[in-house]
């Protein structure tokens, strides 16, 4: 909800929406096709794969099933810091 109400305040209703069903299609892809993205070794060593929606990486566990969305994090924050600290409450 905090992607929507980023989107909503920044760019109005019209792009929240877009955006929204973007990220709702992408969902819905991968849990069609698991397994699909790639891995981030560099990121981190959990069995994750990345899915980018514009600046947008869905980060989910393909072996899951249902899959399991890990995160859905902008690609600007700092990914590997924000990895391991969910791997650490994991």
């Amino acid at each position: 909800m905090q992607i929507r109400d980023y989107c909503l305040e920044e760019a109005g209703v019209q792009m929240a929406r877009h955006v929204m069903g973007k990220l709702s299609k992408a969902l819905r892809f991968l849990a069609s096709t698991p397994g699909s993205g790639h891995r981030r070794d560099d990121l981190t060593d959990e069995d994750v794969r990345f899915w980018p929606v514009f600046s947008y990486l869905i980060v989910y566990t393909p072996t899951m099933r249902p899959i399991g969305i890990a995160r859905v994090l902008h690609a600007a924050r700092d990914l590997e810091a924000l990895l391991r600290k969910s791997a650490q409450r994991m």
